[in-house]
């Protein structure tokens, strides 16, 4: 049995398996795990200090390494406080985070940026799918741009709410609902469709008593509809190029954005260094495929 002495607080301990506090496993069970510093420093008998000490010093590499140079990219941002984030980068037939920045706000800077880096680097972007920002769609102008349905869907909700009173209303509601199970010509003729028979409708408008200014009456309505033929071309990208596999959604990065939330809750207070060399541990996407045995 080997004895050891940590050279931040001087505690001795003895370590009956040896070897088993590496850097690296110290790191998987703390991300991966969801072990706490107080739960380390329990299951190996040692200082919370020098866990934390043990994972400072674990050296973090931000690269991943792809074989594929023609890829798809999903495109987004999170953000973690009002001037904190993070814009990924993900390829997701491949299931990897391939790129990724801290940043203060979304700004079509920070997508250039990143398109610029992994073309240096000599990665072919053959298609994008974005969350609907206009400013960031003009980055990726010249190629194909899959617009996230579960987006568009979010848009017109916010504008028309979950329980719509007008019948226009809930007719627009309807025909947003088959929007992944249907095709831009048939979509697009049930929006035209609509338009048709709800253009009077649409036109109404409410004048201010006090201000004799106008408005439109149902400009929330407006609003929603407006949305989806501004964005209807970019609505059905995914199915004019199938051999890509662009996906219709942003659900695999939004996906990978709940993970690397919760994980960093459960070490919620750490300082900004530490938090961002956590961040981009788990962007890197190196979660164990068998997690090590645990503790009794």
């Amino acid at each position: 049995m080997q004895t050891y002495k940590c050279k931040k607080c001087g505690h001795k301990f003895q370590n009956k398996r040896k070897g088993s506090w590496s850097k690296s496993r110290l790191l998987e069970r703390y991300i991966w795990q969801r072990q706490t510093l107080s739960d380390l420093a329990f299951q190996y008998k040692i200082s919370k200090r020098w866990v934390q000490a043990k994972l400072d010093q674990e050296t973090i590499q931000s690269i991943v390494k792809l074989s594929k140079k023609s890829i798809v990219v999903v495109a987004d941002t999170t953000f973690f406080s009002r001037t904190s984030g993070v814009t990924v980068f993900r390829e997701p037939n491949l299931k990897k985070n391939i790129w990724w920045k801290e940043t203060n706000s979304e700004k079509a800077e920070i997508y250039i940026f990143g398109r610029k880096h992994l073309e240096k680097n000599g990665f072919a972007i053959q298609a994008v799918v974005l969350d609907g920002r206009k400013g960031i769609r003009e980055v990726f102008k010249d190629i194909p741009v899959q617009m996230c349905h579960f987006h568009q869907k979010q848009i017109v909700k916010r504008y028309l709410t979950s329980n719509p009173k007008t019948v226009a209303s809930r007719e627009l509601k309807n025909i947003v609902y088959f929007l992944t199970k249907t095709n831009q010509k048939n979509f697009t003729a049930e929006l035209k469709h609509w338009f048709e028979k709800h253009k009077d409708f649409l036109k109404q408008k409410t004048t201010n008593p006090q201000s004799g200014r106008w408005f439109y009456t149902h400009k929330r309505l407006r609003a929603a509809y407006r949305s989806l033929q501004t964005n209807l071309p970019y609505l059905f990208t995914y199915q004019k190029y199938p051999e890509l596999k662009i996906p219709n959604t942003t659900n695999s990065m939004d996906g990978y954005f709940n993970i690397l939330k919760s994980l960093l809750n459960v070490h919620r207070g750490l300082n900004l260094k530490r938090r961002k060399r956590l961040v981009i541990e788990i962007l890197k996407g190196n979660r164990p495929s068998q997690p090590h045995q645990k503790f009794h």
